[in-house]
């Protein structure tokens, strides 16, 4: 029986995105997991909180797609076969936790830049995610 069957990887698309995939990756074939890729992008609106008088719906549009080419770019170029991703939009934490309850998986795997301090550790997404997880969370340092 392995250890973990369902891997989540919330990634951001940088360049530091490769390290947790290749974590995640060799975890997945050690236990022979199904994994799962997951970049969660955040609505403009976010940002702006509603407030901007004209409509971003197009440059959303743009980035979306561009995230999509960049998820499949690094699926090809890591040659991780059989891998599901999910692009989704909303509250990264939120669509994080939701999808790893409704895909049953075990374990989340995430970034994280190793700084001083339990607050600073994770940062706040890693941090929001290991906080509200129902299963085992791991941060890879990048």
């Amino acid at each position: 029986m392995s250890i973990y069957q369902n891997i989540l990887v919330a990634i951001d698309l940088n360049e530091e995105a490769d390290q947790v995939i290749q974590r995640a990756h060799q975890l997945a074939l050690q236990s022979s997991a199904k994994l799962t890729l997951v970049h969660v992008t955040e609505p403009l609106s976010y940002a702006y909180g509603g407030d901007m008088p004209m409509d971003l719906s197009s440059i959303q549009t743009e980035l979306y797609d561009q995230a999509q080419q960049r998820l499949n770019g690094l699926v090809q170029q890591k040659q991780l076969g059989e891998v599901d991703q999910l692009l989704l939009s909303g509250h990264i934490k939120t669509e994080v936790h939701r999808v790893a309850t409704e895909l049953s998986s075990d374990l989340i795997v995430v970034g994280s830049h190793g700084r001083h301090g339990l607050a600073l550790l994770l940062g706040s997404t890693s941090n929001g995610i290991l906080q509200g997880a129902t299963c085992d969370v791991l941060a890879v340092r990048v």
